[in-house]
C-alpha cells in the first residue's frame, strides 16, 4: 500500500505522486478506496486507481541507493539481441511494460548497442526499436530525475553517459 505524498511508477504513465486516498462511489454504486495520482510530468491529469488494482503495474519509485547500484552495474549487464523482429518486439514490450528499472536499462542498452552495430554496417534501426527505446528512456528518465532531484534532460544525459 502507498501513502499520500509517495512517488510511484504507474504503468506506462510514469512517475506519479499519490495526492490522496479516497472512498468513492462509481458506476455500480459500490464504494471503493482509490489512490488519487498526479503524473509529475503531466500536470493536467489526475488518475484514480482502485487500491486493489492488479491490471496496471504500480510500484514505489526505487531508492537513490538502489538506482546508483543499478547504474553502476550497467557495464556488467549482458547484451542479448533477438534477430527475429516479432520475437524481439514481444520481448521488448514485456520488458517495457514491467516498468522495472533494470529491465528498462537492459532494453535501452540492447537497442543502443544494436544501433551502433547497425550504423557500422551501413544499416538503420527499425522504427519499432527506436519507438520502444524512446518510451523506455522516458520512463527511466522520469524516475531518475525524481530520485536524484534533477531535471529530466539532465537525467537523460546522466543515464546515457553510464550506458556507454
Amino acid at each position: 500500500m502507498f501513502n499520500v505524498n509517495d512517488y510511484i511508477m504507474y504503468g506506462m504513465t510514469g512517475v506519479c505522486k499519490v495526492v490522496d486516498i479516497t472512498n468513492e462511489k462509481f458506476i455500480n454504486g459500490e464504494k471503493r478506496k482509490y489512490y488519487v495520482l498526479n503524473p509529475i510530468y503531466n500536470n493536467d491529469t489526475t488518475i484514480k486507481v482502485p487500491l486493489d488494482n492488479d491490471k496496471i503495474p504500480m510500484r514505489k519509485v526505487i531508492s537513490k541507493g538502489d538506482m546508483t547500484s543499478l547504474i553502476n552495474d550497467i557495464p556488467n549487464m549482458e547484451i542479448l539481441w533477438i534477430d527475429d523482429e516479432k520475437k524481439r518486439m514481444a520481448q521488448f514490450e514485456t520488458m517495457l511494460k514491467s516498468g522495472q528499472c533494470e529491465e528498462l536499462i537492459k532494453l535501452i542498452r540492447n537497442i543502443k548497442f544494436s544501433k551502433k552495430y547497425a550504423g557500422a554496417n551501413g544499416k538503420k534501426l527499425y522504427k519499432s526499436d527506436k519507438d520502444i527505446m524512446k518510451e523506455a528512456k522516458r520512463l527511466l528518465t522520469e524516475e531518475v530525475a525524481i530520485i536524484l532531484n534533477i531535471y529530466p534532460n539532465e537525467a537523460n544525459s546522466y543515464i546515457l553517459s553510464q550506458i556507454h
